[in-house]
C-alpha cells in the first residue's frame, strides 16, 4: 500500500474510532440518572452548596444549573446556551455564547466571559482526550 493511502486509512480510523467513543460518551450522558449527578455533586460540593437541579443537553449545547449556597435561602440559577469546544492548530478554544442566571450580579459578570473564545491551557494528562472533548461539544451548525 502506498504511504499516503496508508496515512488516508489511519486517519480515516482514528475519525472513526473518535465518532464511536464520542457516540458511547453521548449516550452514557443522555443515560446517567439526574439523581446521580445530584448525589456526586453534592459530594463533592459539601460545606459549600447543595445541587438542587442539573440538566445537560450535548446536542443543543445548554446545561442548566440549579444551586443553594451553604447559609443563603435563595437557590441560585445558571442557564448556558450553544457552548462549543474548537480546535485551533495544536491548541484549543472554549466558547460560551449565551450565558444567564436568576441572580443580577452573576448575569452581568457572565457577560464577561460569552462570545469569546478561551484558550484552554495545555495540561499533559488532558492533551489526549481534548481532541474526543472537541468532538463532542463541536459548534452546532
Amino acid at each position: 500500500m502506498e504511504p499516503d493511502k496508508t496515512k488516508d486509512h489511519i486517519n480515516f480510523f482514528i475519525r472513526q474510532n473518535m465518532s464511536f467513543k464520542s457516540s458511547l460518551i453521548r449516550t452514557a450522558i443522555k443515560w446517567t440518572p439526574k439523581s446521580l449527578i445530584l448525589w456526586v455533586g453534592n459530594i463533592v460540593l459539601r460545606g459549600i452548596a447543595t445541587l438542587t437541579d442539573f440538566h445537560l443537553d450535548l446536542d443543543n449545547r445548554s446545561a442548566f444549573i440549579r444551586t443553594r449556597l451553604q447559609g443563603e435561602a435563595e437557590p441560585i440559577e445558571i442557564w448556558l446556551d450553544n457552548f462549543s469546544l474548537l480546535q485551533d492548530g495544536d491548541s484549543y478554544q472554549f466558547i460560551l455564547s449565551e450565558a444567564r442566571s436568576n441572580k443580577v450580579w452573576l448575569t452581568n459578570l457572565l457577560d464577561r466571559f460569552t462570545g469569546k473564545a478561551w484558550k484552554i491551557p495545555e495540561v499533559p494528562q488532558l492533551k489526549p482526550h481534548l481532541g474526543l472533548a472537541a468532538e463532542l461539544l463541536k459548534p452546532k451548525h
